[in-house]
């Protein structure tokens, strides 16, 4: 029997949903934690795809790992904490051309894509996606270059290093980019802020007004016709 699981890499840990599905396999629960977290120590700190192959009369288990998702592997690379809601709008990291075909080495045996450098061209749709700049450029702008041959030396030899000096530049042109997301981030809330505070001025200058229409009604001097309407 086959029973798919996703595990943070390294760290499975008996819990309601595990036990949920290995419990009435009648497997060594134990052993099958620590033989997962053998198989994934290697992602630690990402989710892991992982396929137990299940003997139901022996209990004898054999266990499958898939390679984290794209996005997990990038954030692990470039060291962030998620990917961004809006890639248009905001970019969340910058990555090298060494970081995509490291992590296409990883992903290449479980990805349709015929070779390393069609799993590159994979990778940077997924950069493109969660907000990562490459080479200090759009993604989509590599993925054209990279049909051109300007990275074939990199991809061929398998180049998967980026050297201090590199990652320097990099980070430095980033932080350049997000120093003016945040300005500008900050200068739409000032906006937001500044026209909902208008919005409650008018309303404050409208509720008076109301009030005193509506006490005008109210002190209304009953008519003759008013009168003989409430006697009827």
């Amino acid at each position: 029997m086959i029973i798919k699981l996703l595990i943070d890499g390294g760290d499975m840990k008996p819990g309601p949903a595990v036990a949920q599905q290995l419990g009435p396999m009648g497997v060594n629960m134990g052993k099958v934690i620590g033989d997962v977290n053998e198989a994934t120590k290697g992602f630690k700190g990402m989710k892991v795809p992982v396929e137990l192959d299940i003997d139901e009369k022996t209990k004898d288990f054999t266990i499958s790992t898939s390679s984290p998702p794209t996005s997990e592997l990038l954030k692990k690379e470039l060291s962030l904490e998620k990917g961004t809601a809006d890639h248009k709008k905001s970019k969340v990291g910058n990555a090298s051309i060494e970081d995509i075909i490291k992590i296409a080495k990883v992903k290449h045996p479980n990805m349709l894509e015929k070779d390393i450098k069609a799993a590159v061209k994979s990778i940077l749709g997924t950069c493109s996606s969660i907000g990562i700049f490459v080479e200090n450029e759009e993604p989509n702008q590599l993925i054209e270059q990279v049909d051109e041959g300007k990275f074939d030396s990199q991809i061929n030899e398998g180049k998967d290093e980026t050297t201090p000096e590199k990652r320097k530049e990099l980070d430095d042109f980033f932080q350049g980019v997000k120093s003016e997301q945040d300005a500008k981030a900050a200068e739409e809330a000032k906006l937001a802020e500044e026209a909902k505070e208008k919005e409650e001025e008018e309303a404050a200058k409208d509720a008076p007004a109301t009030a005193t229409a509506d006490a005008s009604a109210t002190d209304a001097p009953v008519t003759e016709e008013k009168k003989e309407e409430e006697k009827k």
